[in-house]
């Protein structure tokens, strides 16, 4: 993880990140062109299909083996911004997951009523284009301002094809969290770059060139608290979360938060930014760190238990279980960086079946309030199937792929802070698993209330094939998750090694 000029490898002859990165793109301005051209979805389906099978392609041809960032590709654009681009194995991980996340968007925005087509193909592709250059790019610069881009589209996304009619707060608490977290990262970066000039003479953001040099003691913890609060914002991390239950409530249902919380930048900025640059200040907060993530669990658990909203419900879901994550993440050793890389991959495939099963149900009832639910399993069987395999997926539960996650996460806490926070953690989990198994019972095998008076028609063949996809994906990572395991095992030996941890 610890990325140096002398490891880089490549093993094609030709820019696959630069392809991965374009064709989306290209695509996207494609469809503003065609406007409601009949062929659009046919174009989503190519691109985003396309997308996947060379994700599947840098999968295959990605040497496992060895810690050298691979697959690189550089070039200079102006002034001190570089596009240096390079992969390891995280990034491959979160790389598929984006491929994969952004075909289900495509697949989900056919089989629910949306207005002006294009335009949402175009911005979920915009969406899958800047996610792809984050997870690939080494340069600090480009990472932030691609980052504006994405959360841009991403916030015309939750605000143009809202369900509340409070869209407008769901936008405007979305823009000043954002907002701070992009400032905050930019602020970060800039200083960094102001670090690198002081003692080279020449500017530069790129992350092997910063490691290079020297970060100043007396600016240390300035540049960890902008970099960290940025990306906890992000996260999102507890106490800075208010931001995710609006937005989930007055928003659109599914597409915005999977792209939000189904990828987890803010986990991968840490790793590829935070942790190598500032080892002394992420050693120094950590104890309050944790002791903010521990806080977190119960908090947002026991407001989970209080909602009556399922999309509030969601979302104190999904501030809980990143605060279980953020335990594991600041552990600081190889299990740990493992167990929480994989529990991120694992919860953003599993939140975004949940969001986008709560979505199919939200289409056909028009509510997601649960005392307005009830009885649609007869229904919606499958549908129900997914969403409770989901859910399961999130709390651990073994055959699913956070079963091993949250086992190398708890063995590292453990390791690392003893019995109390390890207990913590297991018991929010525990209480979790409480709230989203209710949550399942009141909307899927609870008797039909008698408000409902809409009729549920079956889930469609698009629909199935949503479901399966979930079904399938989180059942065959979780009882073959070897080869996950064995693509990042060995992302983290700079990091082992920064941290004086020895490498499993």
């Amino acid at each position: 993880m610890i990325i140096t000029e002398q490891h880089w490898s490549t093993s094609l002859d030709f820019p696959l990140l630069a392809v991965m990165q374009l064709l989306p793109l290209i695509a996207a301005a494609a469809l503003l062109i065609l406007r409601e051209g009949r062929h659009r979805f046919t174009i989503a389906y190519l691109v985003t299909g396309a997308e996947l099978l060379l994700a599947i392609l840098l999968f295959m041809k990605f040497d496992h083996t060895t810690s050298n960032m691979q697959f690189a590709e550089q070039l200079p654009l102006f002034g001190p911004l570089l596009y240096h681009v390079a992969v390891d194995g995280i990034s491959v991980l979160f790389i598929l997951l984006t491929a994969l996340l952004s075909l289900m968007v495509v697949v989900y925005g056919r089989v629910i009523p949306i207005e002006q087509t294009s335009r949402f193909l175009a911005a979920a592709l915009g969406a899958e284009s800047t996610l792809m250059a984050m997870f690939m790019t080494t340069d600090m610069l480009w990472f932030v301002l691609v980052s504006i881009f994405e959360l841009a589209i991403v916030g015309y996304l939750l605000w143009r094809w809202a369900t509340s009619l409070e869209r407008n707060i769901a936008l405007a608490r979305y823009l000043q969290f954002m907002g701070t977290s992009a400032t905050l990262l930019l602020a970060g970066v800039l200083m960094l770059g102001w670090n690198y000039v002081d003692v080279t003479g020449v500017w530069s953001f790129d992350l092997p060139r910063l490691l290079e040099v020297p970060i100043a003691a007396s600016i240390q913890s300035v540049l960890f608290f902008l970099l960290f609060y940025g990306l906890a914002i992000r996260t999102p991390l507890f106490p800075l979360h208010g931001w995710l239950p609006v937005a989930a409530e007055h928003g659109t249902v599914a597409v915005a938060p999977v792209f939000l919380l189904g990828l987890k930048i803010g986990v991968y900025g840490m790793l590829r930014f935070v942790f190598p640059l500032l080892p002394d200040e992420v050693l120094y907060w950590q104890p309050f760190i944790v002791a903010f993530a521990v806080a977190g669990i119960f908090y947002a658990a026991t407001l989970a238990l209080m909602q009556t909203n399922l999309r509030r419900l969601l979302a104190f879901a999904v501030v809980s279980h990143t605060s279980v994550l953020v335990i594991g993440l600041f552990s600081l050793n190889h299990t740990a960086f493992q167990g929480s890389t994989m529990l991120s991959a694992n919860f953003g495939l599993a939140s975004a079946g949940l969001i986008m099963m709560t979505g199919i149900v939200f289409w056909r009832t028009r509510t997601m309030q649960l005392d307005r639910l009830g009885g649609l399993f007869d229904h919606l069987p499958f549908i129900a199937i997914a969403f409770l395999i989901a859910g399961l997926s999130i709390v651990g539960m073994p055959g699913t792929p956070g079963f091993d996650a949250a086992h190398l996460m708890l063995e590292a806490a453990i390791g690392e802070f003893g019995a109390l926070v390890t207990v913590a953690a297991a018991v929010g989990n525990v209480v979790a698993a409480g709230f989203l198994l209710w949550s399942f019972q009141r909307a899927f095998l609870a008797p039909k209330p008698e408000s409902m008076t809409r009729e549920i028609a079956p889930a469609s063949t698009l629909e199935l094939i949503l479901a399966s996809t979930i079904i399938t994906v989180l059942l065959t990572s979780g009882f073959h998750s070897d080869p996950w395991l064995q693509l990042i095992e060995h992302s983290f030996d700079g990091l082992n090694t920064l941290y004086g941890a020895t490498a499993h």
